[in-house]
């Protein structure tokens, strides 16, 4: 059997003639120490363009929030320059409002008697919240409106209309109810969380809001009390009566199937009251008034007829309740009230004939209430551009420290680069 020869596949080794190890890598040392400037001179370079380049950028970034920062300033002086000219404005039509009191000879003594009335049966109403508000009212005057518990409040919901009959006015005032009747009324939801605060365990503070106020008074508040907050409102969207100083709501006519009006109608309860021309505008953020507001909630298209029987054959086109001058009532379809008739204590006041002012009075009113609108919302304009203002000055400054960190860093950097080149080069110089 055939066996391979291992000796005879073995390559030949020649060895190898053993070298100092110095001999293998022979350099100049002088060579060496320029590849070692060179190198140290490129990472110095690289380092220094990369200081430039953050250098540039932080500057652009210093000048982007400088520019914000300025913007923010102009708009700030540009909304108070505005606000100021409204405030001047504001005066010279209170001025204006001031002459015509002065010069006019009307007189609404029978409409101040009516009112006097609504307010005298709020203040019987002696632990009512309508009635320690009213109570506070009657003590401290116009300057019970500033009061931080009442600037945002509007009124009671009985002395925020009027209407031209007293038969009509008990009928509107049994409808809502007295509990409605005497709800007060505010703009915004911070007056309603004014009015009642709460502890920890979400009892209510006695000693706090209304609650604190008629303990203070002698008069404590029993029992619930309705706030109605015209800001959370779904107001009347559709469009206005044109040229109606009151502002009354352009909704259509009801319709019997036989397309006639029905007989007997005199119109909807929401433009039966009529309202003070200082609560016809721009009483929200949004610009309404308490027609299309607390009014619309309240009646919506409540239907007023002459009497029950017309009521009842225009029962096909009823859709959000009806009254009838004779006593008859439609909560809402389907829901009747029968029974005698209950009159209410708190009605809305009547409208003497002698009250009403004429349309430039009107006019004026309506531009002043605008233009304090207008200016309540260049306050809170002003207001967020602070805000705004104060996070980019923040921002800037922010900046500006790190900005400066960073230039005393790289001055030590250069310093500390310089100093090693001074002693190298004195290396250098005394090895040679």
């Amino acid at each position: 059997m055939f066996q391979p020869n291992n000796n005879n596949n073995q390559l030949p080794i020649k060895s190898l003639p053993i070298q100092d190890p110095s001999a293998l890598v022979q350099v100049d040392k002088k060579e060496t120490s320029v590849v070692l400037k060179d190198e140290t001179q490129n990472g110095g370079f690289a380092q220094a363009e990369s200081i430039i380049f953050y250098t540039k950028r932080l500057q652009d970034d210093l000048h982007v929030i400088g520019l914000k920062v300025k913007q923010h300033e102009e708009n700030m002086k540009l909304l108070r320059s505005q606000k100021n000219k409204l405030e001047e404005s504001i005066l010279d039509l209170q001025v204006m409002l001031g002459n015509y009191h002065s010069s006019t000879t009307t007189t609404t003594a029978n409409d101040n008697h009516s009112r006097e009335e609504t307010t005298k049966k709020i203040l019987q109403c002696e632990k009512s919240a309508a009635g320690i508000l009213w109570q506070l009212k009657a003590r401290h005057g116009n300057q019970a409106a500033d009061l931080p518990l009442t600037k945002d409040i509007v009124g009671i919901v009985a002395m925020l209309g009027k209407v031209d009959d007293d038969n009509l006015s008990r009928l509107l005032s049994e409808y809502l109810g007295l509990e409605t009747m005497l709800a007060i009324v505010c703009k915004t939801y911070d007056g309603v969380r004014a009015l009642e605060l709460y502890d920890n365990e979400g009892c209510i503070n006695l000693n706090s809001g209304l609650h604190g106020l008629g303990t203070s008074i002698g008069r404590k508040l029993e029992g619930r009390f309705l706030v109605i907050c015209l800001e959370n409102l779904r107001p009347y969207s559709g469009e206005f009566v044109h040229n109606d100083p009151q502002r009354r709501l352009d909704i259509l006519k009801p319709r019997l199937p036989n397309g006639e009006c029905p007989p007997g109608f005199l119109g909807y309860a929401v433009n039966m009251i009529n309202v003070d021309s200082t609560n016809l505008f721009c009483l929200t953020a949004s610009g309404h008034g308490l027609r299309e507001t607390l009014l619309y909630s309240l009646f919506s298209r409540l239907q007023v007829y002459k009497t029950r029987a017309d009521m009842v054959s225009a029962l096909p086109c009823i859709t959000d309740g009806a009254i009838s001058l004779d006593g008859g009532m439609i909560q809402r379809t389907g829901v009747f009230s029968l029974g005698n008739r209950e009159d209410v204590d708190v009605k809305f006041p009547k409208l003497s004939v002698a009250s009403g002012l004429p349309e430039s009075y009107l006019e004026t009113e309506r531009q002043i209430n605008e233009f304090k609108w207008r200016k309540e919302k260049l306050i809170e304009d002003t207001k967020r551009e602070q805000a705004l203002w104060d996070n980019a000055k923040f921002n800037f400054d922010r900046k500006k420290k790190e900005f400066l960190k960073f230039l005393a860093d790289s001055s030590s950097y250069a310093t500390q680069a310089t100093q090693h080149q001074i002693l190298g080069a004195q290396n250098r110089f005394t090895s040679s």
